[in-house]
C-alpha cells in the first residue's frame, strides 16, 4: 500500500476538475489547495529523511506501478485541457472565473505536466521520452527537454546555467532571464547536436524545429475548434505552467555555485549544489522532485529510489511552501541567504 502513496499526486488534477466544473469561486480552489493547504500539511507532517535499503530499492525498481503512475498523467492532463477549453468557449463566465480557471489548469500543467515530463525525459526508453515531450506540449515548453538534459545537468550551479538563480536575484527577475536564456540555449545546443552529426539545419533531426511546428499546430487547433476564448485560455494556462517550472528552478539551486578548481574548470556537480527537502507531502505530490540533490548526483535514478544526502543543503520548508515564500523576495532572502554557504557567494 505504501507504493500507492504517489496516487496523491492526482489530487491536484482532481481539485482542478472540481474548479473547472463548478466554476464561480471554486475556480480558485486549485491554487488554494496547492499553495495554502499543501504547505499547511507540510508543517503538520514530520520530515522523513529515511533512505531505502539496497533490497528495498531493487524491489521498487522492479515494480511497474511506479512507471504507470507517471504514464497516467498523459490522459489526465490532456483530458483537463480539452475540458477546460470546452468550458471556456461554451459557457458564459465572468473574468474572475476565467482567471481562476487559468490558474487551475496552469498548476496542473506545471505539476502533472512539466514535472512528470522532467522525470520521463531522463529515461532511456524512447516511448517514455515521447510521453514526456507530449506532456510539455500544452505548456509550450518542449525545448525544456533539450536544454535540461544537455544544458542544465552539465552547467548546473554555474553562471553559464540559465536555470540557476543568482544570490539575491528575485524570482520575478529569474522568470525573465531563465525563460529567455533557456530558449536561446536550446537552439544553441540543437545546432551543436546537428553539427556533430553532420546534419543540416533544415533536417528531420532538428527537434527544435519540430517543437515549433507542434506547438504552433496545437495553438491553431485550439483556435479553430474552440475560438479566440479557447486560445487565450490555453495559452495563458501554458504561461502559468512554465512559470511554475521556473519558480521550482529558482528554489532548487538558488545561490548555490560550484567553485573553480586550480585548472580553471568548475568542480563536478555534488550533492551540495542543489537544495533538498524531505517534507513528505511535497515529496509525494511532486514525485520526489524535492530530493533534487540526489537527482543531480545521478540523473538516471528513478524518482521512487532517490536518496537524502546529509551533505545536501536542506530547505527549512517544502517545495510548495518555498515557492510561496519566493514570491516575497525580502522574506525569501531573509530565510535563505544565511543558508547559502559563504564560499559560494560571489
Amino acid at each position: 500500500m505504501k507504493d500507492l502513496k504517489y496516487l496523491a499526486a492526482f489530487s491536484v488534477p482532481l481539485v482542478a476538475f472540481i474548479s473547472l466544473y463548478f466554476k464561480g469561486y471554486f475556480t480558485y480552489l486549485t491554487p488554494i489547495y496547492a499553495f495554502a493547504i499543501i504547505p499547511l500539511l507540510e508543517l503538520i507532517f514530520p520530515i522523513d529523511t529515511k533512505n531505502l535499503s539496497d533490497d528495498e530499492a531493487d524491489h521498487k525498481l522492479k515494480r511497474q506501478i511506479f512507471d504507470w503512475l507517471l504514464y497516467l498523467n498523459l490522459p489526465i492532463v490532456y483530458g483537463l485541457v480539452i475540458f477546460g477549453v470546452y468550458e471556456v468557449s461554451t459557457s458564459a463566465i465572468e473574468t474572475y472565473e476565467l482567471v481562476g480557471m487559468i490558474l487551475s489548469l496552469g498548476i496542473v500543467l506545471g505539476v502533472n505536466g512539466i514535472n512528470v515530463a522532467h522525470e520521463l525525459g531522463h529515461r532511456q526508453n524512447t516511448k517514455e521520452r515521447f510521453i514526456g515531450k507530449a506532456l510539455l506540449l500544452p505548456s509550450q515548453y518542449m525545448h525544456f527537454y533539450i536544454e535540461h538534459n544537455f544544458g542544465h545537468h552539465l552547467h548546473a550551479a554555474t553562471p553559464e546555467d540559465p536555470a540557476t538563480a543568482k544570490y539575491n536575484q528575485t524570482v520575478y527577475s529569474f522568470w525573465f532571464t531563465s525563460t529567455f536564456r533557456q530558449y536561446v540555449s536550446s537552439w544553441r545546443i540543437q545546432k551543436k547536436l546537428l553539427h556533430n552529426n553532420n546534419e543540416a539545419f533544415f533536417s528531420v533531426k532538428n527537434d527544435m524545429l519540430w517543437y515549433v511546428v507542434f506547438q504552433i499546430s496545437y495553438l491553431l487547433l485550439v483556435f479553430f475548434v474552440f475560438g479566440v476564448n479557447g486560445l487565450v485560455f490555453a495559452f495563458s494556462a501554458a504561461v502559468v505552467g512554465f512559470l511554475l517550472l521556473e519558480t521550482v528552478n529558482y528554489i532548487e539551486h538558488y545561490g548555490l555555485m560550484r567553485l573553480k578548481t586550480k585548472s580553471g574548470r568548475y568542480e563536478r556537480v555534488k550533492e551540495m549544489h542543489s537544495w533538498n527537502s524531505n517534507h513528505v507531502i511535497g515529496r509525494i505530490v511532486l514525485y520526489e522532485l524535492t530530493r533534487h540533490s540526489d537527482h543531480h548526483f545521478k540523473s538516471s535514478k528513478k524518482y521512487q529510489v532517490l536518496d537524502c544526502h546529509d551533505e545536501s543543503p536542506q530547505m527549512p520548508y517544502g517545495y510548495p511552501t518555498s515557492m510561496v515564500l519566493s514570491m516575497i523576495p525580502p522574506l525569501w532572502f531573509r530565510i535563505m541567504n544565511k543558508r547559502v554557504p559563504k564560499e559560494m557567494v560571489a
